[in-house]
C-alpha cells in the first residue's frame, strides 16, 4: 500500500496545548493498545513528559494475546516503566485510584508539610482511538469526556473532576508529524488509529490478512474457512470471499463487503486475541525504548 501520511493540522495546535498543560500534571498517564504495545505510543511523548511520573496502561487487553501481554509487561519492566493491563469499559475503578495514589504520594505528602491540602492533576494521554475518553468516563462514573468509535473524537484538553482533590486531563489524541516505519503506520491503521476514510482499504485488509495468516492462522480457518492458510494476497483475499460467502454475481469476489467484515471483526475481538508485535521482534528492528520510571504491575 502506498506511504500513509497522517499529520492534520489540529495536530500541531494539540501539541503546543499539551506543552502549555504539562507543567501542571503531577502524574501521565499514557494508553496504549495491548494488541500493539510498541507503535500505539508516541515517541514524542518521552520529550514532552520529561523527568515527570508516567503510569503506562495496555487497554483492551481482552482484545490482545494474553502471554504475548505477559511477555511486554515484563519487557516495559526492563524498562523501568510502571505498566498495567487494563479493559477501560470495564475498569476496576479502585484500583486505578490506588496506583493514583501510590504515584503522587510525594508530591502530597510535600504539599501537606506546607499546610496545604494539594489537588491531584492527572494528564491522559496518548494516540488517536486508544481508550482515553472511555478511560476517564469510567474513573468518573459519568460521561463526561466525549468518547466515540471514530479516531480524533476529543478535539479539546478539558480537566475534569473525578473527586474533590483529584482533576484529570482528557488530551485530544497526538499522532506524531514524520513517521519513518511504515510498518507501524500500518498497523496503526488496523486498529482504527488513522481515519478508515483517507486510506486504501482493498490493500490494508490485504496487508492485515497477511499478518493474521502469519500470526494467528486458526483464526483465517475458524473464521472464514480458508482451507490454505499459505496463500498471500489476493489469492487469500479471495479465499475468504469464497469461505464466508462474499460473492456477487457469477461467483465474483465482493472486495468491498470482505474488507468491511474483516476490518471490524479483526477491531471487534472476533477473530480471536491477536497481539501484531513482540519486544522480540521490537529489538530486532533496532526500536528505540523509550524512559521511564518505576515498575511493571498485572492487570487492573
Amino acid at each position: 500500500m502506498g506511504e500513509i501520511n497522517w499529520y492534520p493540522g489540529h495536530m500541531a495546535k494539540t501539541l503546543r496545548l499539551l506543552r502549555e498543560q504539562i507543567r501542571k500534571a503531577d502524574l501521565v498517564i499514557e494508553l496504549c493498545d495491548a494488541r500493539l504495545p510498541h507503535s500505539s505510543r508516541n515517541p514524542d511523548l518521552n520529550r514532552l513528559i520529561g523527568g515527570r511520573k508516567r503510569l503506562l496502561l495496555m487497554n483492551k487487553a481482552d482484545l490482545a494475546d494474553p502471554d504475548m501481554s505477559s511477555r511486554w509487561l515484563q519487557e516495559f519492566r526492563n524498562e523501568g516503566l510502571t505498566a498495567s493491563l487494563i479493559q477501560a469499559r470495564n475498569l476496576r475503578t479502585k484500583d486505578i485510584l490506588t496506583a493514583i495514589e501510590e504515584q503522587t504520594r510525594d508530591a502530597v505528602d510535600r504539599a501537606a508539610e506546607k499546610g496545604v491540602r494539594k489537588t491531584v492533576r492527572i494528564m491522559v494521554v496518548g494516540v488517536p482511538n486508544v481508550g482515553k475518553s472511555t478511560f476517564i468516563n469510567r474513573i468518573n462514573g459519568a460521561s463526561i469526556a466525549q468518547t466515540g468509535d471514530r479516531p480524533g473524537v476529543t478535539r479539546n484538553n478539558q480537566w475534569i473532576k473525578i473527586t474533590p482533590w483529584l482533576e484529570m486531563l482528557d488530551t485530544p489524541g497526538m499522532l506524531w508529524p514524520r513517521l519513518d516505519d511504515q510498518l507501524a503506520a500500518r498497523r496503526l491503521c488496523y486498529i482504527g488509529t488513522v481515519k478508515d476514510e483517507i486510506l486504501n482499504l482493498d490493500d490494508l485488509v490485504l496487508n492485515l490478512l497477511n499478518d493474521i495468516a502469519e500470526i494467528r492462522p486458526e483464526s483465517l480457518q475458524e473464521r472464514f474457512h480458508v482451507e490454505d492458510t499459505s496463500a498471500r494476497g489476493l489469492e487469500l483475499i479471495e479465499a475468504v470471499c469464497r469461505g464466508r460467502g462474499f460473492l456477487q454475481k457469477g461467483g465474483v469476489c465482493d472486495y468491498d463487503r470482505c474488507c468491511s467484515v474483516v476490518l471490524d471483526e479483526f477491531r471487534s475481538g472476533k477473530l480471536g486475541r491477536i497481539t501484531l508485535e513482540s519486544p522480540h521482534g521490537r529489538k530486532e528492528n533496532g526500536e528505540s525504548k523509550p524512559d521511564g520510571a518505576c515498575t511493571a504491575t498485572a492487570e487492573l
